[in-house]
Order: structure tokens, then C-alpha cells, then sequence
């Protein structure tokens, strides 16, 4: 059964800019109220994307708040209850991305990265599974934004990898848990976004694209799709998508 998603709330972590941004846009595209949510994008950036939503016709608003403390989760939660008074679809998109070889992680890049990536989600899933308890019709849907950290050790990145593979079984345990009324899926996109601060030509980006079974790259509104697919169908739970063109293959 494919389910109609206008009309309902969803809060999308990180979503002010990059693929967070699009995935709200889609959602709002489909229907859906947004609580966006942002941390460090700047503020003209965060009320662009706020207008960008809320000129699809649907409700927003839009809260900064840190992910990395506990309160900043409670901040989050306690504005969608004020503003919406009911949730129905949670995207953990936010997420720190940290490039260091094993030897030079610090204590503090761990618990950063611990904390943004993977104690969040858990502390909003617990959250968020109350407030879905309480809808009319009890229920909802929650997707994860995992990547590649969950196919393998990641030389690069190995913190965030080990993050990434965590919330892989965040997923799991909480699609277990949670269900039947409330399901819990993730997505590990491949390159879809060039990244941020790292200044790469057509074709260096060209080339990462070689690296999958399709050859190319994507962008960010294959991952939106995914997303919006997610929330659709009600048969799936406890699933990872790959969308990074067969990456994972090679």
C-alpha cells in the first residue's frame, strides 16, 4: 500500500544545506510539514531554505540547535511538539565527517563524532517513537543517513566509519524494537555532493564516479527519492538502501 504523506510532519536533522536540504525539499514536495532543523549553516542560508519550503505550499519551521549535546536533542523535540503537535517521519541527516588517520583521532573528534552521528538519532528515535505513540493513528517512519562506513573499514575516516556502522545497527535494533507501528530504514549514499571545503575539478569528481558499478556519480535528489520512497511504502522495514550507483560492489 503506497501511503499519502501530505499533511504530515517530519523533521529533517541537518537541513538547511547540502543533501539535508534536498531531502526536505522532496518531502516538502510530497506533501509533508517540515521542522528543519541546522547547526552551523549560516543563518541567511537556513531562512533561504526555510522559504524554499515553505513556497511549496506546506508548513515549516526551522530550529538551530547542537546535536551533540543531549539538550540540543530536547530543543529539537520540544519545538516540534510546540509547533506541529504530532510527527510522523524523522531524517537523521546531520552528521560530522572528519578525515584523520587512526593514530591522530583525539578524544575529543571521537566524542564529537560519536555524539552528532550516533547518540543523537538513538536519543530522537527514543523521542520521536513517543510523540508517533501519540498520533491519531499511532505510527511512523524514521530513516537514517548512514554511507559507505557501514560496507568495511574506512582507512580515512575511521571514527566516522565506525559511527556510520553503529547507526547501521541503530537501524536494525530500532526497526526490531519499534515495530510494527513505527518503521526504521537507512540509506548509504555514494558520492551524490561534491564535499565541502575540499576544492575538486569536473573531472577529479568524474573520476570518483569510476569507482562503481555504474561509473558515475549522483546527486543529492537520488537520495531525496530514496528517502520519499521510504516513507511510501509500508512493507519495509529494518532495509539499507545503497544508492551511490553499486559502489558498495567494489
Amino acid at each position: 500500500m503506497r501511503i499519502d504523506l501530505r499533511g504530515k510532519v517530519a523533521i529533517v536533522t541537518g537541513s538547511a544545506q547540502r543533501v539535508g536540504r534536498v531531502i526536505a525539499l522532496a518531502l516538502a514536495d510530497a506533501g509533508v510539514n517540515v521542522l528543519m532543523h541546522y547547526h552551523s549553516a549560516e543563518p541567511a542560508q537556513a531562512r533561504a531554505t526555510l522559504h524554499e519550503i515553505k513556497s511549496l505550499g506546506v508548513d515549516a519551521h526551522s530550529v538551530q540547535a547542537d546535536l551533540s549535546r543531549a539538550a540540543g536533542v530536547d530543543e529539537l523535540m520540544a519545538a516540534t511538539q510546540e509547533r506541529f503537535d504530532r510527527l510522523d517521519i524523522v531524517v537523521n541527516s546531520a552528521s560530522v565527517f572528519q578525515m584523520r588517520d587512526f593514530q591522530d583521532v583525539s578524544l575529543a573528534d571521537w566524542d564529537l563524532t560519536m555524539a552528532v552521528n550516533l547518540r543523537a538519532p538513538f536519543l530522537i528515535t527514543q523521542r520521536a517513537a513517543r510523540l508517533m505513540a501519540a498520533n491519531p493513528i499511532p505510527g511512523g517512519v524514521i530513516v537514517n543517513i548512514c554511507d559507505a562506513g557501514v560496507d568495511g573499514p574506512w582507512r580515512k575516516y575511521p571514527h566516522h566509519g565506525i559511527s556510520k556502522s553503529a547507526l547501521w545497527m541503530l537501524t536494525q535494533v530500532s526497526a526490531l524494537s519499534l515495530g510494527p507501528a513505527i518503521r526504521v530504514n537507512a540509506i548509504a549514499p555514494g558520492p551524490v555532493m561534491k564535499s565541502a571545503g575540499r576544492d575538486m575539478t569536473d573531472e577529479e569528481w568524474a573520476q570518483v564516479g569510476q569507482r562503481s558499478a555504474l561509473r558515475k556519480t549522483g546527486e543529492p535528489e537520488d537520495v531525496a527519492r530514496a528517502v520519499v520512497y521510504l516513507c511510501q511504502e509500508d512493507h519495509i522495514t529494518g532495509a539499507l538502501l545503497h544508492i551511490n550507483a553499486g559502489e558498495h560492489l567494489r
